[in-house]
This record gives C-alpha cells, sequence and structure tokens, in this order.
C-alpha cells in the first residue's frame, strides 16, 4: 500500500483549488439560494496565524463546503482588518513603515490560511488600509456628518498614555487599554463622536418603515444569550424618576437645585444623603458658599485620573462632604447632607444621586466607610409562608401584631439599617404611601412630582455616543476641512479618498503625526477656495470594520461601497462567527451601522448578522493562554509540516464543543491522524463492490451504519457539533474495517461525508477512482471535484434501530432489562416483561393492578 505523503498530496490540492477559483466563488447569476458564511476578518499581526484562527477558520470552511454540497450559492469571503493600534504597534517595534509591515504580515496570513485548506472566495479579498477601500469608510463618515450623526465636541476622554492616543469605554478593560495593557487617565479633548445612542429603541425609516433598535433587534437573532445579555447591559437602560432637591445654603433656601434620576423612588423616604459626581456643575455654582471648598477641588482633581470605568467598579467608596449646604427631600423636607463621590458619574443620569444606603449596595458601603445614617423604608411583602408569616395586609405600620417574632426582627433590623434590602417590597414608615407595593408606590410618588413640578418620569442609558477619534498614523483620515471663514466643512465626495500622507514620523507624540504633514494641509476650502487645514485625527478602526461585510458582497465597485441589487442579494449575513471579546466593540457597532442604513432606505434589513457564534479559547498545553513571553504559543505551520493539513483540522474540530475553552495537546494530535490513515488504509487496501447499491452478500449492518453516519453527520454540521460529527465519522470507519469487501457506493459516501473535515485526503481518494473505474460517465464524475458532488441524503427507515431496550420496573424499582423489537405491539411488550425470570420473583403471588407502557423506554409493574 502506498503511503499518504500529506505533504506532496495537500500541495498538489490547494495549487489545484488555486487554479479551478470557480470551487469557492459565489456566483453572481445563479438560482440557487444564497448562503453568506463570514468569519470575523484578522488583524494581520506579526505573530501570524494562530490555533484559534484555524479553529474559527476550519469551523466555518466546513460548513461552507458543507452548503455548497447542499446546492447553495455560498459566499464566504476573507480580507483583513488592516488599520488600527495593533498593526502600527508592530511597525514601530520593527522600525519599518505599517504599510510594509502590514502588508507582509497579510502575504504570511495567506499563506497560512491557503495551507490548511480553507476555501474562500479570494475574488472578493479586501484590504481597510487600502485607499480603495478606506475611501467607502471616509463616504461612511461623511454620510453620518450630513445626516446629523457625526459632531466634535470637548469631552472628558480616556486617554492611554503608552499609545498616546484617546480609546472609547469599550476599549477600557479594568482600568487598562485594551489594546497594549497601558494605564488609561482622562483628558479634557476636542473629539469626533458618533450618535450611536440615536439607535437605542426601535425608529423608523424615511420611507416609513419600522425597524428595531439596539435593544429589541436582539430579540429576533438567533445569537448566544450571553452576548445578547452583555449587549443589553452595555446599553444599560433603566427606566426611573428624575426628582428636584432644593439646596439649603445656611438657614436659607437657595434660588438653586439639583435633579437627581433614580430607578427607585419608593425608597426616598429611607434618603439620607445626596451624592454628585465630581464633575456636577452644582458645585461650580456653590463654590462662593461651600466652607471646606479646598478639600471639594483636591477630590475633584484626585478623580480626574480615573476612568469612568475605574470609578463604577471601585470597592472603595470615596468621597467628601459638601459643607455649609444641604438637600431637601421634596417628600417630607427633611434637610440631608450632600456629598461628592467619584462611584456618581456625570454622564449618567443627571449625575446626581438620592443615597438610600438600606436599599442600594454602593450607598451601603459609602455609609459605613463615612459613619452616615441608614434608613429603612422598604421591607418584604408579608407572605403565608416563607421570609415573612401572616395574612396579607394593606397598612404594615399598623399590623405589625400579624408577623412572627423572626418577621418583627427582620423589619426592624432593616429599618435601623443594620440590614440591606435592595429587593422590591412594602413600604414603610412613609406617609401616605406607607403600605403600598414597591411598584404602586413608584407610580403614585411619581404622579405626586410631576403634579408638583418637582420631577418626572425618565429612561436613561448607560451607553454613549462612539467616540472615534485618533490621534495616531495608521488609521483613515477623517475627511473634515477647517476654514476660518466657513468653519468646519465636509470634504467633497468627489474628493475622496483622502489620503493617508508620506511625509510624517508616523511615532506616537500625543498629537496625531497627520498635524505636521505639510502635503496633507495643502488644501483650500471646497466652499470659498481660501486656505484652510484638514483634520488632522484618523479614525478608529473599529470604524472599518463596522461595514466590511458589506463590501464584500460587492468588493470591486468603484462607484459605491455596495449596489443596492448585491446589497439585498446577499445581505444580510447568514452565518457570522468570531471571539466573543467583540460583544460590545465591532459586534455593537457594526449593528448601528447597519440600523442607519436602513433608516436612510440603503438596505431593507436592520440586523447585520443573523446567526452568530463563538469559538472557545484554545488554551496552551500548560492550561495558560497561549503568549509568546510564556514561551507556550503553539505555530499551526508546525503541526502542518508534522501531521498535516487534514489532520489539524480534525483535531481542532475535535478537541471539543466548538463554544467551548479547550488545551491544546500536541500528543493527542496523533488520534485524528490514526483515524486518517485508517481511512487511507481501507480505501487503499479493502476490495470495493461495486454493486449499485443493492449489495446482497453485503451485511445489512453495513448500509444501517452507512445511514445513520450520514444522518448523524448532517443534523451536526447543522448544528455546530463538530466533535460529535467526527466521532460518528470514526465509529463509521471503526465498523467498516471489520470487513475485506465493502459497498462502492457506501464508501463514496462515507468520502463526502469527509471531504468537508479534511478536503485534501478526500479529493486524493476521489481521484483515485477514475483510474480504477471503466465505465466513462463514472471516470468523469470522479475527475471532478469531490466538492462538486451532491450532499448524500439518508433514509430514515434505516436509522431507526430495530431492537431497543427497555427498562422494566416493578413498584417504582428497577428489575430487568429486556431488549425488543422496535415495531412491537403494546401488549406483545407487556407480555414479554411479565414473562421476564427476573420481574417473577416480585410478581408472582401478587395482584397486579397495572402495567404503564411508554414505547421504546420503559415498562412500569404496580404490584399490590
Amino acid at each position: 500500500m502506498k503511503k499518504y505523503n500529506h505533504k506532496k498530496i495537500e500541495k498538489k490540492w490547494q495549487k489545484y483549488w488555486e487554479d479551478n477559483l470557480e470551487l469557492s466563488q459565489a456566483q453572481e447569476n445563479s438560482d440557487k439560494p444564497k448562503f453568506y458564511c463570514l468569519d470575523m476578518f484578522p488583524y494581520p499581526s506579526g505573530a501570524g496565524l494562530h490555533v484559534g484562527h484555524v479553529e474559527n477558520y476550519t469551523a466555518t470552511d466546513i460548513y461552507s463546503r458543507f452548503k455548497r454540497m447542499n446546492d447553495f450559492n455560498v459566499l464566504h469571503p476573507i480580507g483583513w482588518d488592516a488599520f488600527g493600534l495593533p498593526a502600527e504597534n508592530f511597525a514601530i517595534k520593527q522600525g519599518v513603515h505599517p504599510d510594509k509591515s502590514t502588508h507582509d504580515n497579510i502575504k504570511n496570513f495567506i499563506n497560512q490560511i491557503k495551507s490548511i485548506g480553507i476555501s474562500y472566495d479570494w475574488s472578493r479579498e479586501i484590504d481597510t488600509s487600502s485607499p480603495e477601500y478606506y475611501k467607502w469608510t471616509q463616504w461612511f463618515f461623511l454620510f453620518l456628518y450630513k445626516n446629523g450623526l457625526a459632531y466634535k465636541k470637548k469631552a472628558k476622554a480616556n486617554w492611554c498614555e503608552s499609545c498616546k492616543t484617546v480609546v472609547a469605554n469599550e476599549q477600557v478593560v479594568d482600568g487598562k487599554c485594551e489594546r497594549c495593557g497601558g494605564e488609561i487617565i482622562q483628558k479634557d479633548l476636542e473629539q469626533w463622536f458618533f450618535k450611536i445612542t440615536d439607535f437605542i429603541e426601535d425608529f423608523k425609516g424615511e420611507n416609513g418603515k419600522e425597524f428595531s433598535g439596539l435593544i429589541n433587534g436582539l430579540d429576533k437573532i438567533d445569537w448566544p444569550n450571553s452576548t445578547k445579555i452583555s449587549q443589553k447591559n452595555w446599553i444599560g437602560k433603566s427606566e426611573g424618576t428624575i426628582v428636584s432637591f432644593e439646596i439649603k445654603i445656611s438657614n436659607e433656601k437657595s434660588a438653586t437645585s439639583l435633579n437627581v434620576f433614580t430607578t427607585r423612588v419608593d425608597t426616598i423616604f429611607g434618603c439620607t444623603y445626596v451624592v454628585l459626581a465630581p464633575e456636577s456643575s452644582v458645585t461650580s455654582n456653590l463654590k462662593s458658599v461651600i466652607s471646606n471648598q479646598k478639600e471639594v477641588d483636591e477630590y475633584i482633581e484626585a478623580t480626574k485620573k480615573k476612568t469612568d470605568l475605574e470609578r463604577m467598579e471601585n470597592k472603595e467608596k470615596t468621597g467628601v462632604e459638601v459643607k455649609g449646604v444641604k438637600a431637601i427631600n421634596p417628600f417630607n423636607n427633611e434637610e440631608v447632607p450632600i456629598y461628592i463621590a467619584d462611584y456618581v458619574i456625570g454622564s449618567y443620569g443627571t449625575g446626581a444621586v438620592m443615597a438610600v444606603p438600606a436599599h442600594d449596595e454602593r450607598d451601603f458601603e459609602f455609609a459605613n466607610n463615612h459613619n452616615l445614617l441608614k434608613k429603612g423604608v422598604i421591607i418584604p411583602s408579608p407572605i403565608k409562608s416563607g421570609l415573612l408569616i401572616g395574612d396579607e395586609i394593606d397598612n404594615v405600620n399598623d399590623s405589625y401584631k400579624h408577623f412572627d417574632d423572626y418577621a418583627n426582627k427582620k423589619k426592624d433590623n432593616i429599618r435601623k439599617g443594620i440590614e440591606i434590602f435592595v429587593e422590591d417590597g412594602t413600604v414603610i414608615d412613609s406617609g401616605e404611601y406607607s403600605g403600598l407595593k414597591s411598584e404602586e408606590a413608584r407610580e403614585k410618588m411619581t404622579a405626586w412630582l410631576e403634579k408638583e413640578g418637582k420631577g418626572e418620569m425618565k429612561v436613561n442609558y448607560r451607553l454613549r455616543d462612539w467616540l472615534v477619534s485618533r490621534q495616531r498614523y495608521w488609521g483613515a483620515p477623517i475627511p473634515i476641512i477647517y476654514c476660518d471663514k466657513c468653519g468646519e466643512v465636509a470634504v467633497l465626495e468627489k474628493d475622496l479618498p483622502v489620503m493617508l500622507p508620506t511625509d510624517v514620523d508616523f511615532k506616537p507624540t500625543g498629537e496625531s503625526p497627520l498635524a505636521i504633514s505639510k502635503s496633507f494641509h495643502d488644501v483650500t476650502c471646497p466652499l470659498c477656495g481660501e486656505k484652510a487645514r484638514r483634520e488632522s485625527d484618523t479614525m478608529d478602526t473599529f470604524v472599518c470594520s463596522s461595514w466590511y461585510y458589506l463590501r464584500f458582497a460587492d468588493s470591486q465597485n468603484k462607484e459605491e461601497f455596495a449596489s443596492r441589487e448585491n446589497l439585498e442579494k446577499w445581505l444580510p449575513v447568514d452565518l457570522y462567527m468570531g471571539g466573543a471579546e467583540h460583544t460590545v466593540l465591532h459586534l455593537l457597532y457594526a449593528r448601528f451601522f447597519t440600523k442607519v442604513l436602513a433608516k436612510y432606505g440603503y438596505i431593507n434589513f436592520d440586523e447585520p448578522f443573523l446567526k452568530l457564534r463563538h469559538q472557545g479559547m484554545i488554551m496552551a498545553e500548560d492550561g495558560r493562554k497561549m503568549s509568546k513571553s510564556l514561551g507556550n504559543v503553539v505555530n499551526p505551520d508546525d503541526v502542518v509540516e508534522g501531521f498535516g493539513a487534514d489532520a489539524l483540522r480534525i483535531y481542532e474540530m475535535f478537541m471539543g464543543p466548538i463554544d467551548e475553552m479547550k488545551a491544546w495537546s500536541m500528543q493527542n494530535v496523533n488520534g485524528p491522524k490514526n483515524f486518517l490513515d485508517k481511512v487511507w488504509k481501507i480505501f487503499n487496501e479493502k476490495e470495493l463492490i461495486d454493486c449499485g447499491g443493492d449489495c446482497k452478500d453485503i451485511p445489512r449492518e453495513l448500509p444501517v451504519m452507512l445511514h445513520k453516519t450520514i444522518k448523524k453527520v448532517t443534523i451536526d454540521i447543522e448544528s455546530f457539533n463538530f466533535n460529535t460529527a467526527i466521532s460518528q465519522m470514526m465509529i463509521f470507519i471503526n465498523e467498516f474495517g471489520k470487513h475485506d469487501k465493502l459497498p462502492k457506493f457506501a464508501m463514496e459516501k462515507f468520502l463526502i461525508l469527509l471531504a468537508p473535515f479534511a478536503p485534501h485526503m478526500a479529493e486524493e481518494i476521489w481521484s483515485s477512482f477514475a483510474e480504477a473505474t471503466a465505465d466513462k460517465s463514472d471516470v468523469e464524475k470522479y475527475k471532478q471535484s469531490i466538492f462538486l458532488q451532491k450532499w448524500p441524503e439518508f433514509d430514515e427507515a434505516m436509522t431507526k434501530d430495530e431492537e431497543v431496550e427497555m427498562v422494566v420496573q416493578v413498584n417504582g424499582k428497577i428489575r430487568d432489562r429486556i431488549k425488543i423489537n422496535t415495531e412491537i405491539s403494546e401488549e406483545e411488550a407487556k407480555k414479554i416483561a411479565l414473562e421476564s425470570e427476573k420481574v417473577k420473583v416480585y410478581t408472582e403471588g401478587k395482584e397486579i393492578r397495572k402495567v404503564i407502557y411508554v414505547k421504546g423506554k420503559l415498562i412500569s409493574i404496580v404490584v399490590g
């Protein structure tokens, strides 16, 4: 038997696929149903392809090949997220221009991807750093700008000291830069923003069509539930009440008041202090009357060094009292102290909160740190059994006698602030609202505030507009011109792209390198013709990736980012796959771009990715995350060299469920390699009988095994259970390997099942049939790629077991397990069970009161 030479055979078929691109290209003119399968395109880093990429790309390659063989017109493209900080930082370390290093990296990525046999449509390849692409990124900026969705303002921004640029809130992780891990500080800068907040709720398009917003749209797409929850939490919708507190200075009421936002106005009688965000304008308005102004100013300055995320997540609740002023509770006219504390964020709500430490965890911690009063006004609602015992009552204050001792102790502990209770319940010690349930109290209290002109119902969101300015070189220039006469002016569409200049030192300094380019700023105002200056900031790389999936529909179009005809033909994406780390970055931004285009009539859908799947992280053999510094990174090139691309593909799919974290084991790669060796051996050593599907001399269990395997592999590919599909194919090979003569039709169908997983070996074996076949029509079939064959169908009747094991119980205890024919009647099954010798031990001499039959599973006998 000739040995399987993976190096020679894999290169052979990779060249064949490159010479026959129609095997992987989407067809523009086809009557077949379309299927758009997309990977999150990679940053072409200097490290090259890693085994996590291989996992992602192999999964979508299997699925794409499977869909093509099921007669779908499949679009499975690839491109490069080439702009941005990772590429630029790599170039700086290497001491080369990012244009050179990025494109050198892309060449390496392409070679690696082709070496593992991924069937991408290379005719649609895109590169976000090419002028042909970023021309349209700039077009999108202008599109947003002209529709009032892009604006510039001075704002506090997250500044990375290491990267020397602004980063968005979504790119700050635990107070560090998501890109480099560097320290984040706060800076006041003029920055460009996109109005993503305009699309949180449902909206109407210009044509009157209703579209789903960022929240409700999640309910109609097939995404992992954890990803949906994360996006909803990041958007952070909260419905509550604005309450106006008057401010008292010394012994007189001030003309100044402060508004707080609360989702729990039902707790307002338990308010014991008010907290302002350090950036609140209220304190600056009261400077002349604050008696400890120096202490307040010092605290405000110290807070500026912290990011919003650090402040929200900080366990130590710090703050200072604003002395000389008090806040007056509008419900009971009670005076409470005012504090400044960094756990309150100026950009959320009103930048002020009423603190109820008995019913809020953050307030409780702050009150403990500052020895402040805690007053409970909500207790668990009385119930007939459970925490509080007693009859349902209307007035808790007058009916404490209905509670047992435990309930009274619980109530007293909450009232005194010894215990914290954060749930809805029943209101106490709150005047006319006492005895009401929390929900009812909120409604009545809010209504009173609105009637008195002291508050209103309000909806707030955590999500802020997307900050897109970057003070770096390697990005798409922002297409805005500043003219002394005309002000801020959009670049004309005919003048796009605004090209990146080359006469600059691209190393970061804290100011955009574009600011010092003479050629870049040699521009006149498009309105008045006077000398003007370009915007020198570049765009966040996430702007480039927020629309790339649209470009793949028409990647060579020079007149539009994509024609409406092609957008309608290919979009939305049917299957999208990539890491969960982009949940509140790319995935949220791409949804925003899609909704903007839907609103203005460019597309007729409002969600870009109908089905989303995440791959689990592959850990190193030592159980840690793969890292160059730890020396535990697995290079897929080494695995391809030693074991072959098909073995690598099957190993990564066989490691476990695609969405779970898994540890790499080089030793375990031998398992898939041995499986493929068995496949090769069977096809080269066994006698394949060409009996046209009617093989009378072949044991019946073989066709049964074939149909079970077709069904299992088909269902498992559809559900992304690749590991169990491979397991079933291993079972098939082990069973067929026991026989010397095998039906050729069954082996051909198996080979088609194997092909998406191990494309090189499948092509090689398939083509070898041509030499051993006399029939000319069959020869032509075998000379074609195996991927032009139709996916095999299974006979449902052949997949059913002829016998099943039934559990037999007597009075609820298992007494026997019997095998019976699946077609047997209920009466026959009961008779067999009752005649079982093991069962008779427990039934003889006793009255059989009932026999319960559950087909295919259980016979339960009840005796007296």
